[in-house]
């Protein structure tokens, strides 16, 4: 899926391009940066540990299980495509996007 934005929601999906940093020192969701939504991790990038790493966060985040987050691509990369299914907490700077989209639709 080509996003126009770091984020949309596909049905029940949210599909999200993230620009991951990893060796960070603490887990972190950060600032969009272009397309992509800056998300730092302490992991080592070492066959795919830090993606690991970064799924694993992110389903705490999201309120979901890691077997309900995709990485669609990136996974040896810093540029990622995850989709996360029936996603029960939005993020602050998602859900401020995400309903500034609606808002937009609606008009």
């Amino acid at each position: 899926m080509v996003l126009d934005s770091f984020c949309a929601m596909d049905g029940q999906v949210l599909v999200l391009n993230i620009l991951g940093e990893p060796n960070a020192k603490r887990d972190s969701i950060g600032k969009p940066k272009g397309k992509q939504l800056q998300v730092s991790v302490t992991a080592t990038p070492v066959a795919g540990r830090a993606t690991d790493h970064m799924v694993r966060f992110l389903a705490g985040e999201f309120g979901v299980t890691i077997t309900d987050i995709e990485v669609v691509f990136g996974r040896y990369n810093i540029n990622k495509q995850l989709r996360i299914r029936s996603p029960q907490n939005l993020p602050a700077v998602i859900a401020r996007h995400l309903a500034h989209e609606n808002l937009s639709l609606d008009l």
